[in-house]
């Protein structure tokens, strides 16, 4: 941590990696496949990612971590020479339900592709994400649902915590950080435990899971509150699958540093866009002869030079531009939002800048 907001929870930090720093609070594309949908490496740049997420599930399945570490891992795979971090697969795996058998060895599985049978446990999830050779790796997780009882969540966290020391123990490489992930449902009791436990332990960052899965906000936001002062002060703190502009000023302000979501791009393929007055959906018919930009404060390429009715004729056309536009400006949106809230931080004014960002949504 280099600075803390005086009116908030909010830190300004910097995680060095083996393949550049990383100023925080970050936003992580999300490059499931070994690609950012719809982006080159060159125009992540352009819109100044500091660092992409890669999913070790999807991965595993096709092509396989074996090629990828063949290739010269993922940075010599995808041609991206900055910071990559690798999700455990945990997640996915898990998501599979009736596919999935759970057990403390580990997790039986098929593959959503092919029907194969696999099994990933602690041990295994680690050496698929060091042949994928991430800067920073996830520990393996059982993320049980949102509707979960307190036995159920409680057993759950344990065996996470388990797992989370199979993790650290089968580590090979020194050259990649490994995350903890903090479990423990809605129940604050079980995430104050499972935050000690893993503190504990000794990560290089700490990670909640389990959050953005269909809980109401009070509760995410609660668990952040929750869990924050039990983490260590000088280690990262990574909100996993959230979220909205909004929840990312929130969790900001709450102390946590590092964030991914699908929303950006996903959103962009639907024609959903992120603006700084809030969301715009492209496809209305409001702006077929739009000629203002898609946001008359925004800077990207995008912005710059096309309209909106040029936007929506893209995306009712089914121009495959369209996708390649939209995701362009959504990520540009999410990572600027960092870039501004980073700035606030270090000028001592966030708290006026969630504020002002809030004021202007309502």
């Amino acid at each position: 941590m280099i600075a803390k907001d005086k009116d908030s929870g909010a830190r300004l930090g910097c995680i060095a990696t083996p393949h550049g720093k990383i100023a925080t609070p970050a936003f992580m594309p999300v490059g499931t496949q070994a690609t950012v949908k719809a982006m080159t490496r060159e125009e992540l740049r352009e819109v100044k990612s500091q660092i992409i997420l890669a999913n070790t599930y999807h991965l595993y399945i096709r092509p396989g971590h074996e090629l990828i570490g063949r290739m010269g891992g993922l940075h010599g795979f995808m041609g991206w020479d900055g910071p990559i971090l690798t999700d455990s697969g945990g997640f996915q795996v898990f998501s599979l339900g009736d596919l999935c058998r759970i057990r403390e060895e580990g997790v039986t599985f098929q593959s959503h592709l092919d029907g194969s049978r696999h099994f990933i446990s602690p041990e295994v999830s680690i050496a698929i994400q060091e042949a994928l050779g991430s800067d920073i790796m996830m520990c393996f997780d059982e993320c049980p649902p949102s509707t979960a009882d307190y036995g159920y969540v409680k057993k759950s966290m344990e065996m996470t915590t388990r797992w989370a020391a199979r993790c650290m123990k089968a580590r090979r490489r020194d050259d990649q950080a490994l995350f903890g992930i903090v479990q423990g449902g809605r129940f604050d009791e079980l995430r104050k435990e499972s935050a000690r436990q893993l503190r504990d332990l000794g990560f290089d960052g700490y990670a909640l899971g389990g959050l953005s899965v269909g809980e109401e906000k009070a509760v995410m936001f609660g668990v952040m509150e929750t869990c924050a002062p039990v983490l260590p002060e000088d280690r990262p703190r990574y909100v996993m699958g959230i979220g909205t502009p909004e929840d990312l000023i929130e969790a900001v302000y709450r102390g946590f540093d590092m964030f991914d979501c699908v929303m950006p791009t996903r959103n962009a393929r639907n024609g959903m866009l992120f603006t700084s007055g809030g969301t715009l959906n492209i496809k209305n018919a409001r702006y077929a002869e739009d000629r203002s930009p898609l946001d008359p404060e925004c800077d990207c390429y995008v912005c710059r030079n096309y309209s909106r009715a040029y936007l929506r004729h893209l995306y009712r056309a089914g121009e495959i531009l369209a996708s390649r536009f939209n995701t362009y400006h959504n990520l540009h949106y999410y990572l600027s939002l960092m870039e501004q809230a980073r700035e606030a931080i270090a000028e001592g004014r966030f708290s006026s800048f969630r504020r002002d960002f809030f004021e202007r949504r309502s």
